[in-house]
């Protein structure tokens, strides 16, 4: 049996609340630079896996853009030592088990809800924002098999920069994709996304 997102009306909005204050306490500035539309539609939001910080700033570009029902797989293991997080949106995957096959059912499940929004980190791991591309697990492509509506899929990526500043300015960048719903294209439109929002942040001076 895997772990159910259970979104507690006491800690679900301190969350939210810890959210704000963090990214303000932490960061000199957060750059949102998106282009996404909004639907309407259930959003699958994916995202380069880099840090701690990961699922706060999507969170935070949750909060400020789409206003969804905020949801988040994590490992089982980390979601039993982090319990909190249930209360908040997280619900488990053991990899290499049977229970995968229930973890992206009810991945399907939640994104049957135009009010939900479920981040992934398809790479399965932690990686650092220098490389130059990602390789995605076959799991998100299980979730694109059992949907049976339409979904808004948007790309997220992260990325720090201090310039002149003691305290990192963090940018999300974020963009609807809008081709089939296949692992190899998904995979490779990412890449590419990913590419150029290094080659615009190359190009900020101050």
């Amino acid at each position: 049996m895997i772990i159910k997102a259970k979104h507690n009306a006491i800690l679900d909005p301190f969350f939210r609340w810890y959210v704000i204050w963090k990214m303000k306490r932490t960061f000199h500035e957060c750059v949102i630079q998106s282009d996404v539309l909004d639907s309407g539609k259930p959003i699958l939001l994916i995202c380069n896996h880099t840090s701690w910080w990961d699922g706060i700033w999507a969170l935070h570009l949750n909060q400020q853009v789409f206003k969804r029902k905020f949801h988040f797989m994590m490992l089982e293991e980390q979601l039993k030592k982090n319990w909190f997080f249930q209360y908040t949106g997280g619900f488990s995957v053991r990899k290499s088990t049977r229970s995968v096959v229930e973890s992206l059912a009810y991945t399907a499940e939640i994104l049957s809800d135009d009010k939900n929004l479920v981040l992934m980190f398809p790479q399965g791991k932690l990686q650092s924002m220098h490389r130059t591309g990602f390789v995605f697990e076959k799991g998100i492509e299980g979730i694109f098999k059992r949907l049976n509506n339409e979904i808004e899929l948007v790309f997220e990526v992260n990325l720090v920069d201090y310039f002149s500043q003691a305290k990192p300015s963090v940018f999300l960048n974020a963009t609807s994709y809008q081709g089939s719903l296949t692992l190899n294209l998904v995979e490779e439109a990412y890449n590419a996304f990913y590419q150029k929002c290094i080659d615009l942040q190359k190009q900020k001076e101050i």
